[in-house]
């Protein structure tokens, strides 16, 4: 049995058609208005890549990736988790400059996903970008700035969709609050992670977590992050940790705190070494991307990925995100969801 939320009052206000359409304009109308915001440039990207070239990203560091071997050389490939280092080497060998930036669509197959819910699925896609910065944007301002502007696309598209579709009210606050890992640990010591991310989303509506993946006075991180992308370890001007962390909003179907983006300003060499000791996965430095930016190949950055079909299961108000994307159910959540006329691509 799978941890399914579902209401008796819900139904699409969208039908199966009009929701591909629908599909389309939001990740047309996104894309285009955060690439103009961030000034990214589409690139294409790899569904797989070789293992053992430190290019994928290890999640938490437990998950198993999908693999296979490549006939010809009898070499293993592996489908990407996500691109947060492939970004980085591709801003480096194609040529960016500072202020200039990339974006991508990313798809993964997660094969060790717990519970295949309202928001979690076997299949992922997201937007993945990257944009080169320099020594002084490594700060928490600089972070900030691009949350907000990554905010106001969100803004803007829910504007688009409900012109388009005057049935799907908008919800979202006009602004985004940032709240520390830390401050969350103090005001609700008792509480675990997910509990503490619906409270501050219940209060805020909007909101930016910062930190995630370094140690709270408790010892434990708020969530897991790995330690080869995002600079979780470097101190910010408010005596705190961290120049990473995710957008959440509420969202009022599922009454419940709903990640859209995770993010941050990316390691340089000095936080890299850090988060590998920290992480004990030293041994990662004799890979090739993880050379490559000890070398300073690399230049600096800061990046991220954006669910898409979160953002269209939140904008398209579905309950379920099968709604938005096709995947493999568990036949008793197939079940379950006909029964409550929820209709899974």
């Amino acid at each position: 049995m799978t941890d399914l939320y579902l209401d008796k009052n819900y139904r699409s206000k969208l039908s199966l058609r009009e929701t591909e359409i629908a599909i389309k304009f939001v990740k047309d109308f996104f894309q285009d208005n955060l690439a103009l915001a961030l000034n990214l440039q589409r690139v294409s990207a790899p569904l797989f890549v070789r293992k053992g070239s430190g290019v994928n990203d290890d999640l938490n560091g437990i998950e198993r990736k999908v693999t296979f071997q490549v006939k010809q050389d009898s070499s293993d490939a592996e489908v990407v988790f996500s691109l947060a280092k492939w970004k980085r080497m591709v801003l480096a060998d194609y040529g960016f400059s500072y202020g200039e930036g990339l974006y991508t669509d990313m798809t993964a197959i997660r094969p060790d996903e717990e519970s295949l819910d309202n928001i979690h699925s076997l299949y992922v896609d997201q937007w993945d970008w990257e944009r080169v910065i320099n020594a002084q944007d490594r700060n928490l301002d600089f972070l900030k700035d691009i949350v907000r502007s990554i905010y106001s696309t969100i803004k803007a598209t829910e504007a688009a969709v409900h012109q388009k579709y005057p049935n799907l009210e908008p919800f979202l606050p006009d602004e985004i609050t940032f709240i520390h890992t830390e401050d969350l640990a103090q005001q609700y010591p008792d509480l675990e992670t997910r509990e503490r991310e619906n409270r501050a989303l219940q209060q805020h509506r909007a909101a930016f977590i910062i930190g995630i993946g370094n140690q709270l006075p408790d010892g434990n991180p708020h969530d897991g992050r790995a330690p080869d992308y995002d600079d979780w370890v470097t101190p910010t001007n408010d005596g705190k940790c961290g120049l990473n962390g995710d957008i959440f909003v509420w969202n009022p179907l599922l009454n419940r705190a709903f990640e859209l983006s995770s993010m941050g300003i990316r390691v340089d060499k000095d936080s890299l070494l850090k988060q590998l000791e920290i992480r004990n996965a030293l041994d990662r430095t004799e890979f090739e991307w993880h050379k490559r930016l000890l070398n300073d190949e690399f230049p600096l950055t800061i990046g991220g990925g954006i669910g898409q079909s979160r953002l269209c299961m939140l904008f398209l108000q579905k309950l379920h995100i099968g709604e938005v994307h096709a995947s493999i159910w568990p036949i008793d959540t197939r079940n379950r969801c006909k029964a409550a006329g929820i209709n899974l691509l």
